[in-house]
């Protein structure tokens, strides 16, 4: 059964028949059994908006809630059977990524605009640009029905389900902005304030290196603990209007490493690594889960009732909506394997290629491949005799199977059960790469320097570990020659276990961890965002300290 707690606005649609429509206090959500046993699925993504809320299952299928259909007010339920990778909800629009979509890579909702970012790098723009919300003037372009190139060389998209702007990030770090922004929430400085920003404009004002996730509300934005907007029903967390990202100041923060965050309409609520959900804002349905409806002007610790899953509370995620919320427990934040099916087929990080019955060139990347089938060549050869009798579907497959250890088509895993190495997770994968890392020298194409001293690490681990290289090396205007990144700033010993965790991730045994080290990796991770992979690095350390000490 999944752990999911809910509280807020119970309408549009009404989640819970015999409860009042305010829901001021956490409570446990659970799905109506019909045909199978709901409660059995395990929960991979929320995202709810005004009218309407789905559930995405880690099985790929997924429930939408919409408004009432009748007198009764029963919510109209919704099952979806498509195979389903990502949903986005705004206030009446919605998308859904299906896991057969290649060329789009990622979704993100507005209020009245959806926003999707392709596999080379470009994002597009549909829906209302009312505001120059696609980066366009809005005279010449109040709407559109077809996608419109908003701008290339994108890695990541930050938007809200009731934010009327947005925020891109390239691949250089650099942060770009257009909308609404008559409340400061672009964070332009006080220079820039006009109500429609209708271009792209690069936000100078922003913390370095703190450029994980953003999180837009209808009239403010906020970087991990910094926000910038108007401060009205005080979701900025400080009683005052700001013109740029500026620090959000609490006692609750200290000494604490965000796991989670999440942005509704106007409250925000904020997770930390020693199990504290935190909130501000807007509480006129109980949104906050405070046991009332006051307003919190300055962040408050939520109450929240003994969760199932409290001693891995890293695994829990945060959804705001229009005026609700939900906690709920999901271990799927990120996917190696989901990560490698996606990258074996980008040619630049392949250097081996197989051929189909047909002829068709399939490639794949040697150093993952060459341990996952048991470090022998000889099965390298096996598996290229097996998939030049196959189609190029079929062999998409078999190397589906072979990067997933999944059985996708038991028929055609049958055939390679044999050459390969079944049992071993991509961890362990990885964790030989690096103990063998003599050996495979001249198979890692990529420098990172420290101290005069270099050190060399395959591309493809980078990027299923890192977003920063992520759209490093995943831009197609990016120069794809080595690079160098200069890690100076760890010392030896965090830098040996920041090493060891990028393959393995785990901590070495025989290492003694301190405070110090703590500090330092958690300022890393931040500056080269690095995934909230499962279990995540800081917590690893927290639990080792303690236990050492």
């Amino acid at each position: 059964m999944n752990d999911c707690l809910f509280f807020g606005r119970n309408k549009y649609p009404i989640l819970f028949k015999n409860e009042p429509e305010r829901i001021t206090k956490p409570i446990q959500f659970k799905f109506e059994n019909e045909n199978e046993n709901e409660n059995e699925k395990q929960i991979k993504q929320i995202s709810t908006g005004d009218f309407g809320t789905i559930f995405l299952f880690k099985n790929g299928k997924a429930i939408e809630y919409l408004t009432e259909k009748d007198s009764n007010q029963n919510p109209s339920k919704i099952q979806i059977e498509e195979n389903i990778q990502k949903v986005t909800v705004g206030v009446q629009n919605e998308a859904i990524l299906t896991k057969k979509e290649i060329i789009i890579q990622d979704i993100v909702s507005g209020h009245y605009s959806i926003y999707l970012l392709t596999s080379n790098q470009n994002v597009y723009g549909i829906g209302s640009n009312e505001y120059g919300q696609l980066g366009f003037d809005s005279k010449t372009l109040p709407t559109t029905e077809k996608p419109i190139l908003m701008m290339k060389n994108v890695s990541k998209i930050f938007s809200g389900n009731t934010s009327q702007h947005v925020f891109l990030l390239n691949s250089n770090q650099e942060l770009f902005g257009c909308g609404l922004n008559v409340y400061r929430q672009l964070g332009l400085g006080e220079s820039r304030t006009g109500a429609y920003i209708q271009k792209l404009i690069q936000i100078q004002n922003i913390p370095k290196g703190k450029i994980i996730d953003i999180q837009c509300g209808s009239i403010y934005s906020i970087i991990k603990l910094y926000s910038t907007g108007y401060h009205q029903y005080n979701g900025l967390g400080k009683n005052e209007n700001t013109f740029e990202f500026t620090e959000i100041k609490s006692s609750l923060f200290e000494n604490n490493n965000i796991l989670d965050f999440s942005v509704g309409n106007t409250h925000t609520l904020i997770l930390t690594s020693n199990s504290k959900l935190i909130g501000f804002g807007n509480n006129e349905y109980g949104q906050l889960g405070t046991g009332n409806t006051n307003y919190q002007l300055i962040p408050i610790q939520i109450e929240l009732p003994k969760l199932r899953f409290n001693e891995n509370i890293s695994n829990y995620h945060i959804s705001c909506g229009y005026y609700k919320s939900f906690l709920y427990y999901s271990h799927f934040f990120s996917n190696l394997e989901e990560d490698l099916i996606k990258l074996f087929r980008r040619k630049e990080f392949c250097d081996i290629s197989f051929k189909t019955k047909n002829g068709e060139i399939i490639k794949a990347h040697k150093l993952i491949l060459k341990y996952r089938l048991n470090q022998n060549e000889n099965q390298i050869e096996k598996l290229q005799e097996i998939i030049s009798k196959k189609s190029i579907k079929e062999s998409n497959q078999i190397f589906e199977m072979i990067y997933s250890n999944r059985i996708i088509n038991p028929k055609l895993y049958s055939e390679i059960k044999e050459i390969i190495n079944s049992n071993e997770k991509i961890e362990e994968t990885m964790k030989r790469i690096y103990l063998n890392e003599n050996e495979n020298e001249n198979e890692k194409d990529f420098i990172i320097e420290r101290k005069e001293k270099q050190y060399k690490f395959p591309k493809l681990i980078l990027i299923m570990r890192s977003e920063l290289y992520r759209g490093m090396f995943l831009s197609v205007t990016e120069d794809k020659s080595n690079k160098v990144t200069d890690y100076s700033e760890l010392s030896n010993k965090s830098f040996q276990i920041f090493e060891y965790w990028i393959y393995s991730n785990q901590i070495k045994e025989d290492i003694q961890i301190t405070q110090e080290i703590i500090d330092e990796l958690e300022t890393g991770i931040d500056y080269f965002q690095l995934n909230q992979t499962n279990p995540n690095l800081i917590d690893l350390l927290i639990n080792k300290f303690n236990n050492q000490n």
